[in-house]
């Protein structure tokens, strides 16, 4: 549970701290379009709230945490994947993403998480 909580942590963290930087940038810095930065910046920040929330819930054992844990685990794999098919110095930043989404699809899915989370399986008729 708390693996799983660091990895949303993690993960929520590395996108809040990536659109603070484009914020800035966008503010201070001279890109390209300043508008589209900071949006870029924002729309990071609230996605980053995401995981970080997730990563609380699951530490205090909430039920609700695991949808958007789940989420944000299956949302970054196409992303790992379209940054294992470019070129250069994004690849190994694809290939640590990957292995990072489905660590964390894997701790999330743990029987061991469900149970400690009180979720339980379909009911089945005996």
């Amino acid at each position: 549970m708390t693996a799983a909580a660091a990895v949303c942590g993690l993960e929520g963290l590395a996108l809040a701290v990536g659109g603070v930087y484009l914020l800035v940038m966008g503010l201070l810095g001279r890109p390209d379009s300043p508008a589209q930065a900071e949006m870029g910046g924002v729309t990071l920040i609230a996605l980053g709230a995401i995981p970080l929330l997730a990563a609380r819930g699951l530490l205090l054992r909430r039920s609700w945490s695991r949808g958007p844990a789940m989420i944000t685990q299956i949302m970054a794999l196409p992303v790992a994947y379209t940054l294992l098919t470019s070129t250069g110095g994004l690849i190994p930043a694809g290939i640590a993403l990957a292995v990072v989404a489905v660590t964390g699809l894997v701790l999330i899915l743990n029987p061991a998480t469900t149970e400690a989370l009180g979720i339980r399986g379909p009911a089945r008729d005996a």
